[in-house]
């Protein structure tokens, strides 16, 4: 049996972009009064445009600070709720030990789902995901699917010993 053969590297690929893309999904912790991204030129211009341009742009900056291994930056931008559910020295230490850094996400459509809601949709390698992103405090926050809500409150150690577990983990 060849386990070097293409199509299984290839549904190898597919499962770890997938993964990476729930752990971008799942990010959160504790309130943090730094502004981030376009919550940046917020408080230097009064509130974000409650658009889909300025939602898609708040969402392509997470998804550049998580590709690119800020970590820190893309839990700045998760809602209150996703933030209550891990800290953020918690949330840097899992996708330091679990992440794939340096995989481009890239939005690929978007809709608004109400005035404080839209719906992004981004790709990473062969996976395409939907996430959601909010307006709250005058800027657009990406929030967190349930089950990383669920992974992110096991705490730092027991959501990367979870993810190995699972295989989603990258190292």
């Amino acid at each position: 049996m060849n386990h070097d053969h293409p199509i299984r590297r290839l549904g190898a690929l597919a499962l770890t972009a997938a993964a990476a893309l729930t752990l971008v999904t799942a990010c959160s912790g504790g309130d943090d009064d730094a502004p981030a991204g376009n919550a940046a030129q917020a408080a230097a211009n009064g509130p974000e445009p409650k658009t889909i341009d300025g939602a898609r742009a708040a969402a392509q900056t997470v998804f550049d600070r998580f590709a690119g291994g800020d970590f820190a930056g893309a839990w700045d931008m998760y809602t209150a709720a996703g933030k209550a559910a891990i800290s953020k020295d918690d949330y840097v230490k899992l996708n330091q030990a679990c992440s794939r850094k340096g995989l481009a996400i890239q939005l690929t459509s978007a809709r608004m789902d109400g005035p404080d809601h839209a719906i992004v949709i981004a790709k990473q390698l062969v996976a395409t995901q939907s996430y959601t992103m909010v307006y709250e405090s005058n800027a657009w926050k990406l929030e967190p699917a349930k089950e990383g809500l669920a992974l992110y409150k096991l705490g730092a150690a027991k959501a990367i010993a979870a993810q190995k577990k699972a295989g989603t983990c990258a190292s």
